[in-house]
């Protein structure tokens, strides 16, 4: 179809009055401060890391930490490097995406260029209140490891587990949950995991000490499948969980709390004591939220490779909600793609990664919730590049499988669904889903 001559003149006299609008109204390099102007941007969307105690290098707390790193800030901003957002928008809207608007970009490339001013001390916003050592409320229990583990300078080391009982005489609903590592720069990554009474996963292991976990016997045997119900988890970048009122986990009376720590070394011993705090839900909740995934633990990446292509799908079994997505790989992560498949053949692309980066494990969390009938697939697409053009690639000429290390591959796309409190968490489950996870049990 072709525009008429009058609809183009029109289409182009909309667009040059949005330009000469835009033109008429730029920052003004000359009237930018840090307090005025600076100091809102940085309190909304960067100071949850940048904060002493968190995963950023340095405070963003005060103008006197900030004044120095101005060049660097507005080349990062410029870049879209900071804050790290990695979601193609073209596909999917969410809720706690971090992308500066152009404004802000703006406003802090014109602050630096005009030497980072301060401005005046009365325009300074109130402090943004944190809980200390904590980016959640502050928690109802703390569980720690009860045993220090000791870090080697050098070596690998195989998955720790540690096993802490709750204590719990009764069911308890979880709002917030947050894993914090004792000593970031060895901790990998934690997982805590809610191990139900009842349950045969680790049977036979001591509870309070630290142990590895026996492989599963059988050859080309699919280990990629969530082991027992994920609770909370820590990676650099990867945020607390924190659900909306009338949404929570279970920890049933009798749980235990299963840690698993990847702990790495870089030349220097240490130590750590990672735990997890967790916030009750005020009210008893009106629908149960479960982290799930889709995974495939069997490809095999060829040397060299630099676009191998993994596929993974889970598919619903009964009406439930999808929430948020997490997609999970190491350093030859290359992209990554949440699509969702309707009973009716219909596809909708949810999430598109065009460029994973492994250093920032982010969470999507979806603006509107939806609603997936029974029978919906969840699929995933990734691809990685084990070529010698990709700096974290530690050997191209390695064929690569799923493992546990950094130098080994994961192909997960973690989600959260919420379901009624009142429904079996096995209606979820295909008789294909059940299979795989027999595996890790």
């Amino acid at each position: 179809m072709q525009l008429s001559g009058f609809l183009l003149l029109s289409l182009f006299s909309f667009c040059l009055i949005l330009l000469t609008q835009e033109a008429a109204n730029p920052v003004n390099v000359a009237s930018v401060t840090f307090t005025k102007d600076v100091a809102p941007i940085i309190q909304k969307n960067c100071q949850g890391c940048h904060r002493p105690g968190e995963a950023a290098p340095f405070s963003m707390l005060t103008y006197a930490e900030i004044k120095p790193w101005a060049g660097a800030m507005k080349e990062a901003v410029s870049q879209r490097i900071m804050p790290p957002w990695f979601a193609d928008p073209h596909y999917g809207k969410f809720s706690n995406a971090r992308s500066l608007a152009e404004k802000d970009i703006d406003t802090i490339s014109a602050w630096a260029d005009a030497g980072a001013p301060e401005g005046d001390p009365k325009e300074m916003p109130a402090p943004v209140e944190f809980t200390s050592g904590w980016a959640i409320p502050k928690p109802d229990v703390v569980f720690e490891m009860p045993l220090t583990y000791h870090i080697p300078a050098r070596g690998v080391i195989d998955y720790q587990k540690i096993i802490i009982p709750t204590g719990f005489t009764e069911d308890k609903w979880v709002q917030f949950a947050e894993a914090r590592p004792d000593n970031r720069a060895h901790v990998h990554h934690i997982i805590a995991y809610v191990r139900e009474p009842g349950s045969h996963w680790l049977e036979g292991e001591k509870p309070g000490v630290f142990f590895v976990a026996p492989k599963p016997k059988g050859d080309n045997v699919d280990t990629s499948a969530l082991p027992s119900d994920f609770l909370v988890g820590y990676a650099p970048g990867q945020p607390p969980e924190m659900l909306a009122p009338g949404r929570a986990k279970l920890v049933k009376a009798g749980s235990d709390i299963v840690f698993e720590i990847h702990y790495t070394t870089d030349g220097t011993p240490g130590t750590d004591r990672s735990k997890v705090g967790l916030v009750f839900a005020k009210q008893p909740p009106k629908e149960r939220v479960l982290t799930l995934s889709a995974t495939n633990g069997t490809f095999v990446i060829p040397p060299g490779d630099p676009d191998h292509r993994v596929d993974a799908e889970f598919t619903v079994n009964t009406q439930v909600t999808l929430l948020s997505l997490h997609p999970h790989m190491h350093g030859r992560g290359k992209d990554f793609e949440y699509r969702l498949v309707f009973p009716n053949g219909e596809t909708e692309t949810l999430l598109r990664v065009p460029h994973y980066n492994w250093h920032w494990q982010l969470w999507y969390t979806l603006a509107e919730p939806i609603v997936l009938p029974k029978g919906t697939k969840i699929e995933c697409t990734a691809h990685f590049d084990n070529s010698a053009n990709n700096p974290d690639n530690q050997d191209p000429t390695k064929e690569v499988r799923w493992g546990d290390q950094s130098w080994d591959e994961m192909m997960v796309g973690f989600f959260n669904l919420a379901f009624d409190v009142n429904m079996p968490v096995q209606d979820i489950f295909t008789a294909q889903n059940v299979a795989k996870l027999g595996a890790n049990k």
